[in-house]
């Protein structure tokens, strides 16, 4: 198996760019990763990832404008932890460090950020079952554990979008609605919808209020299972569709934030064993309509790994894994 883990890993770092020599949709990409499985009772989902989000395209509404002087980048690691308590209801949390940069390439002007990000909990019920269809429900709240004071290095304080953290606790809300086909039932077809109420940070450069804008984010994913040199693999395509509000500064709307975005996200799934997974996605933007002028995504790559621990009781009480 370690031999089978170096084989894949191999392939991922081979065809993926090299992304170390490398406001707006930056940040940390906390509810893209939100939403573990609810799985049978007692299992315990651990998922490590590693996400690069490229912001190198400039627009002004729709138009692409001929600019490729700006650049963002946002590294990230993300530890997701679940626990079905029941096999309809789950809790999870998602940790997260950051690394953010802005920079000018003209002239090589950086202001970078790093640091412990933001983090989320949140509780999903599964609330309905019916032949081949599942519905579920969910809710959490963001915890500001990320750092909002982080300075240039000329000292000045970085804006808030540079910021690893928000000092803000927000809202999540999340539903869910999947099925299957009885004429392959490997084919999954999964509708998501999640939506963020965001908070005010009431200290922002001192005594300022701050508020970035509400999101919501609209999933539509088809996967399936295929055997590839009798190895089991699954790969999916998502599509995304993303809608930002315009952030707050002490009651005014600030220009040049919020708008909307289109995304199409392939994603390769190898199936090492039941509770051992490898994975990878591309997610590249079809459509985006920003307000104002703003860098906006020109891609995003994610890999990583996740594992499922299922405690079993035997008759004689003792536990296996």
């Amino acid at each position: 198996m370690v031999l089978r883990i170096l084989f894949f890993w191999s392939i991922l770092c081979f065809s993926l760019p090299n992304v170390a020599q490398t406001c707006c949709s930056g940040g940390v990409p906390l509810s893209n990763n939100i939403g573990l499985p609810i799985l049978e009772k007692g299992t315990i989902q651990v998922g490590l990832f590693y996400d690069y989000n490229n912001l190198n395209t400039l627009n002004r509404g729709s138009e692409i404008l001929d600019d490729s002087n700006r650049l963002r980048t946002t590294h990230s690691v993300l530890l997701n932890l679940g626990y079905s308590i029941t096999s309809r209801l789950s809790v999870e949390t998602l940790l997260t460090w950051v690394n953010q940069q802005r920079r000018i390439l003209s002239n090589n002007n950086i202001d970078e950020s790093f640091g412990i990000g933001d983090a989320i909990i949140l509780a999903r019920y599964r609330l309905l079952e019916f032949k081949n269809w599942n519905y579920s429900i969910g809710g959490g709240v963001k915890l500001p554990l990320g750092a909002t004071d982080r300075e240039n290095n000329l000292g000045i304080t970085l804006n808030a979008d540079l910021q690893p953290g928000s000092n803000t606790y927000d809202a999540i809300l999340m539903s869910s609605i999947g099925t299957y086909f009885n004429f392959r039932k490997s084919l999954n077809l999964t509708m998501r919808y999640t939506f963020r109420a965001t908070g005010v940070n009431t200290s922002y450069l001192g005594d300022n209020d701050y508020k970035f804008g509400n999101e919501q984010q609209f999933f539509f994913i088809i996967s399936d299972q295929f055997l590839l040199f009798k190895e089991l693999f699954e790969s999916s395509l998502q599509l995304k569709y993303r809608n930002a509000n315009r952030d707050v500064l002490n009651d005014n709307d600030i220009i040049n934030t919020g708008g909307d975005w289109f995304f199409i996200r392939p994603t390769i799934t190898y199936n090492l064993s039941k509770s051992f997974h490898v994975n990878s996605s591309v997610e590249v933007p079809l459509y985006s309509n920003v307000d104002g002028i703003q860098l906006t995504p020109t891609y995003r790559l994610n890999v990583g790994l996740t594992f499922r621990f299922l405690k079993k009781r035997k008759s004689n009480n003792n536990l296996i894994y």
